[in-house]
């Protein structure tokens, strides 16, 4: 059933080997860098409860109440309540937050879709992905995702230099296989589970390799050490954050980090997924993020949200809104953010099924979506810098604006009228400047271009999933080409997609 807020905090507070800038963390939901987003997780566990809430972050099934994050998609309005719960979430915490859950627990779902190839294995391993879906339904844990090593050089083969520098099983037992390596896993510090992978193929023509292995670690497993990103929240001795109206977001967005070390760790083996198969590996790589991407390319949507207002704003305080360049670079940024409302929205409706009997999203809308938003997003964020203008990398800090000797000043100079007193103007360039300059944001920046994979990763996606047939059908009989030159192709699979959605939306298609 679902947590509580506190339930959630109650189940992290065990004896896991946390280190902050060197030092054991006692209470991670003390410490002021963990605390914020613990905080945040608590609040949507909580959301599930709130009378204001409940309705969109739950769904009834067999009369049980569960989350809508954690629930297998079977039609287009399982999606439709996924994404009103997301928006949701962000709207409540005033913010965009990525690694809190249900934006990961999607890569499961693309296991799930592979129980045929898990079944090549041992038929057990497709059993335990089936049990772990259900468990996660069920039990509501804070789930997240680990695929990143710290890989060493990628220019030899993982047995050739240090093995530990990618994860791998050291020995099996009766209870489960013991592994060693290490994990790149954002919120781990503070999450119950991770669903860990590899995150490269480097296994040559093998069909077997002790580095193919795919699992969900239990988070306060024994032998697990977790050493974390310094988070850019809370005071630091000296440190310009040190007062938190000065840099808004750095001090309640920030998702800390961590390098997972496992220091030969027991995984039972009902917790493993596939082990030693490389085709296992190879198509959990290749399909994994066919239902996350959704929820992070949504995210992507709302931090489009977040850099128009800001611009917008900005500009309308210092009265260029009728200007036309201006209205050409906010109208750059409503394009952008479209875009990708678009592709989501028609991800849905042209929804495909997969193996499973689950409801993809269509994924060459999706991957292109996901596409549009990474590649447009630096782009994105120097448009919306050049909007808001210089004074968000100029303007002192609040200690500044409070202080007896230059607070008169402070309010001369960023007073503008009746309606944009300095303290708003204050508060709106603080926002800004953490938004788009700050270390935070350019954390933020990096994180997204590689959350889901480099962007070249992103375009292989798009190659593979993109549906070629209908251009080479249409070329084919408009130049009068031969059979053959299909050489097997499918057929007109776009179009077929397009119409498939007009027949079962008649309705709407006609008005």
């Amino acid at each position: 059933m679902i947590r509580t807020g506190e339930e959630y905090k109650d189940s992290i507070r065990d004896n896991r080997e946390v280190y902050m800038d060197g030092q054991r963390v006692k209470d991670v939901t003390a410490h002021p860098m963990f605390k914020p987003l613990i905080d945040i997780r608590a609040r949507i566990y909580d959301m599930a409860h709130d009378p204001a809430t409940k309705d969109v972050m739950t769904v009834e099934d067999q009369g049980e109440i569960n989350a809508i994050g954690n629930a297998l998609p079977f039609t287009q309005d399982d999606w439709w309540a996924k994404r009103r719960a997301t928006d949701a979430v962000l709207e409540d915490v005033g913010g965009v937050v990525t690694r809190v859950g249900d934006e990961t627990v999607g890569e499961m779902w693309s296991l799930y879709d592979g129980q045929d190839v898990l079944n090549e294995v041992d038929p057990q391993f497709s059993k335990n992905i089936e049990n772990h879906i259900f468990k996660v339904l069920k039990n509501d844990p804070f789930h997240v995702s680990a695929n990143t090593d710290p890989k060493g050089d990628r220019s030899l083969a993982p047995q050739d230099q240090d093995p530990d520098m990618l994860l791998h099983v050291v020995k099996e037992t009766d209870e489960g296989i013991v592994v060693r390596g290490a994990k790149y896993e954002t919120a781990a510090a503070y999450a119950n589970q991770a669903f860990t992978k590899p995150t490269i193929a480097n296994w040559g023509d093998s069909k077997l390799s002790d580095y193919a292995l795919g699992f969900i670690c239990d988070l306060n497993s024994p032998n697990l050490k977790f050493i974390c990103r310094t988070g850019f929240a809370g005071a630091r001795g000296g440190c310009p954050r040190s007062d938190h109206r000065d840099y808004p977001l750095s001090n309640k967005f920030d998702e800390v980090d961590t390098l997972v070390i496992f220091d030969n760790v027991l995984v039972p083996w009902e917790n493993v997924l596939f082990y030693r198969h490389t085709k296992a590996a190879t198509f959990i790589r290749a399909t994994l993020h066919r239902y996350s991407a959704f929820a992070f390319v949504q995210r992507t949507l709302k931090q489009a949200d977040q850099m128009i207002g800001t611009a917008l704003f900005n500009i309308r305080q210092t009265g260029l809104e009728k200007i036309p360049a201006v209205q050409e670079k906010l109208s750059q940024l409503a394009v952008w953010r479209e875009g990708i409302n678009a592709h989501l929205t028609a991800a849905i409706a042209l929804g495909e099924t997969s193996p499973a009997g689950l409801l993809m999203p269509n994924q060459s809308l999706l991957m292109t979506g996901r596409y549009h938003a990474m590649s447009n997003l630096p782009t994105m964020m120097h448009l919306t810098r050049e909007l808001c203008g210089g004074q968000i990398c100029v303007t002192p800090n609040v200690a500044s604006f409070e202080a007896e000797a230059t607070r008169p000043w402070m309010e001369k100079f960023y007073t503008i009228n009746d309606k944009w007193l300095a303290e708003d103007r204050r508060k709106l360039l603080a926002y800004a400047r953490d938004l788009l300059n700050s270390d935070y944001a350019g954390h933020r920046l990096t994180f997204q271009l590689f959350a889901q994979s480099p962007p070249t990763a992103h375009l292989g996606a798009v190659y593979r999933n993109y549906e070629w047939d209908g251009a080479l059908n249409f070329v084919k009989e408009g130049a009068d080409l031969s059979d053959r030159v299909l050489d097997g192709s499918e057929g007109k699979k776009g179009d077929r997609a397009v119409r498939q959605w007009f027949d079962d939306n008649k309705d709407l298609a006609a008005e």
